[in-house]
């Protein structure tokens, strides 16, 4: 059998495992979490969170049965993780709402459907939590706008939630 030969019967291989580990381990993630106090949408973060994970793996392993050398490959994932080293560090750009996200998803009291405001003397805003992205979260406020907040400025700001949402 041919070298290439080899290599698409091995990234039909690859391909096939990822699909079924991606179902399975959504599986166990949804069915491990429903037993949690996790709301939904949160639930739907975190698989979007290990399927991007393991999307970058199956790259990296079919950089590899493809012929890619291992200093090429380092030389990728080391500029990947500089990247996001550079998103916990940055103020203002789009990596650090993206690190923004994960730290107030994990790290703050803040839910989709609470109410919230945000303490501050020039631009005070009050509204409910209607949306959670990776570089905004929403509010609708009670004359009916919705306002886009960066994630990074909720991080530097005061934030009082004045009515909790009960409930999954």
């Amino acid at each position: 059998m041919s070298a290439q030969k080899i290599q698409i019967l091995e990234t039909l291989a690859l391909l096939g495992i990822y699909v079924i580990a991606f179902f399975v381990i959504k599986t166990i993630i949804n069915n491990a979490l429903k037993n949690t106090q996790l709301q939904r949408a949160r639930r739907k973060i975190i698989i979007k969170a290990v399927h991007l994970f393991t999307s970058i793996a199956v790259i990296i392993i079919l950089t590899g049965i493809w012929g890619l050398e291992q200093n090429e490959i380092a030389l990728f994932a080391s500029t990947i993780l500089t990247a996001l080293g550079i998103a916990f560090f940055a103020q203002w750009s789009l990596l650090s709402n993206i690190t923004s996200s994960v730290i107030l998803f994990f790290n703050h009291p803040l839910k989709l459907g609470d109410t919230i405001k945000m303490l501050d003397k020039e631009y005070p805003l009050e509204g409910e939590v209607t949306e959670l992205t990776y570089f905004f979260i929403h509010l609708k406020t009670t004359s009916g706008e919705t306002i886009t907040i960066p994630n990074s400025l909720l991080l530097q700001k005061s934030i009082a939630v004045i009515e909790k949402k009960t409930g999954k």
